[in-house]
């Protein structure tokens, strides 16, 4: 299954993304886990959790546009790691909005 990414940081751009073969969704959430410490991300959650969907928003929001401009790697990694975590044939990244859609 071949699955279409979009980051999006409003007017500052937005970014397509092609995905194939899935992944595997263990070694996408260890991505995420690592790109959130390194990043320094702060999410306030009442429960204490952090959801899946909040790690893909804030890795893309601390990251910043800047790593998407371009593709670099690590957005193609970030596309394809989000792609396996939620496992869906469109998946939207709005950072700005701070919501993702499918």
């Amino acid at each position: 299954m071949q699955q279409h990414v979009i980051v999006s940081f409003g007017k500052d751009g937005e970014y397509d993304f092609k995905a194939t073969g899935g992944g595997a969704a263990d070694e996408a959430r260890q991505w995420f886990e690592r790109e959130f410490e390194a990043l320094k991300c702060d999410v306030t959650s009442p429960t204490g959790k952090i959801l899946a969907v909040d790690r893909i928003l804030s890795v893309a929001k601390y990251a910043g546009v800047e790593r998407f401009r371009g593709k670099s790697t690590w957005a193609r990694q970030f596309a394809k790691h989000t792609a396996a975590v939620l496992g869906r044939e469109l998946i939207r990244v709005d950072v700005e909005h701070y919501s993702i859609g499918y």
